[in-house]
């Protein structure tokens, strides 16, 4: 099969990781790329054989384009998923997809009217391990519940310039906290209750505690930061027949159901980007419009309680006043 053609929207930190893991596999090529930079746009085509675009739209509205890859910062994944959806360009854009949830409520009503696929890059997701633990909860091998927390504590303020960056959408939630927040939704489903308790500096939040309460009674905390790895990233579910402890939850590799009684059962995946960019690539040429691993309204939903979250913190952006 012929490899599957990008246009990159954005070549910064998280775009150069993406091809260290995509070019090589062969099943992936960059045919165009565009970012507001021009030296940067020429530099990252250059390194990838890609088209070099002087506008967005020309980077996406190619005929050697099947698929657009938005990695920009937060605060503009809104206005270029907009423009490929309409151009009817199918859409993988990084997570979150927009800054709040009634842009992701207008991306989404519009690839539904263009028949377009429109996918937000929640990498986790669209990896085997945390489907695994999905499908070992579903099964009810851990049995009762008695304990489920998550940790996602890193220091990762220096990543890239944009997370410190109000201006930018940046801080702890959208960047960190999505990752924990929407593991809990896709383990457990729809919260009734949000509680959120953060801390705030020069514009954007450091880091916060945020409880889901679920319709069960169940209450699941996410300790969350991007400035200290108190606790790192872990994934606990302890239950009456079994646990299991995973680290690095968001990007593991492999992942074990250790019973009370009987032998531990190891199962091992791919977590890289590339498998993502794979699922994806198949997805849209199978014709779907909306992703299996993560769907819209799995998106929606999340978007929706980053909104209490900000809200009950007094989170706004300076572009939103």
């Amino acid at each position: 099969m012929e490899a599957f053609r990008w246009a990159f929207i954005g070549t910064g930190t998280l775009a150069r990781g993406v091809i260290r893991e995509q070019l090589p596999s062969g099943r992936h090529r960059i045919a165009s790329v565009y970012t507001r930079r021009w030296e940067k746009c020429q530099e990252f085509a250059e390194e990838t054989g890609a088209f070099a675009a002087r506008s967005a739209e020309e980077a996406i509205d190619r005929a050697d384009v099947d698929g657009v890859y938005i990695v920009t910062p937060h605060n503009s994944h809104y206005e270029y998923a907009k423009l490929a959806l309409s151009l009817g360009k199918p859409v993988l854009c990084e997570k979150p997809v927009t800054t709040d949830a009634r842009q992701a409520e207008e991306l989404i009503a519009l690839a539904k009217e263009k028949r377009v696929y429109f996918a937000e890059g929640m990498w986790t997701w669209f990896s085997p391990i945390a489907n695994q633990v999905k499908a070992w909860l579903d099964a009810g091998e851990y049995g009762e519940l008695e304990k489920v927390s998550v940790t996602y504590r890193v220091n990762v303020i220096h990543y890239a310039p944009r997370l410190a960056d109000p201006q930018l959408a940046g801080g702890a939630l959208l960047d960190s906290g999505i990752y924990p927040i929407t593991y809990l939704y896709r383990l457990f489903g729809k919260p009734v209750s949000v509680v959120c308790r953060g801390k705030l500096k020069d514009g954007i939040d450091l880091g916060e505690r945020v409880t889901l309460g679920f319709a069960d009674g169940r209450s699941i905390t996410a300790d969350i930061s991007m400035v200290d790895r108190r606790n790192w990233e872990w994934l606990r579910i302890i239950g009456s027949r079994a646990r299991t402890d995973l680290c690095a939850f968001h990007y593991a590799n492999e992942v074990t159901l250790r019973p009370k009684n009987g032998k531990a059962i190891h199962f091992s995946g791919d977590g890289s980007m590339l498998n993502e960019f794979d699922r994806v690539a198949e997805e849209i040429r199978a014709g779907r419009t909306d992703s299996l691993l993560v769907p819209q309204q799995c998106t929606l939903d999340v978007m929706r309680i980053l909104d209490e979250c900000r809200r009950q913190m007094g989170l706004i952006y300076p572009f939103e006043k």
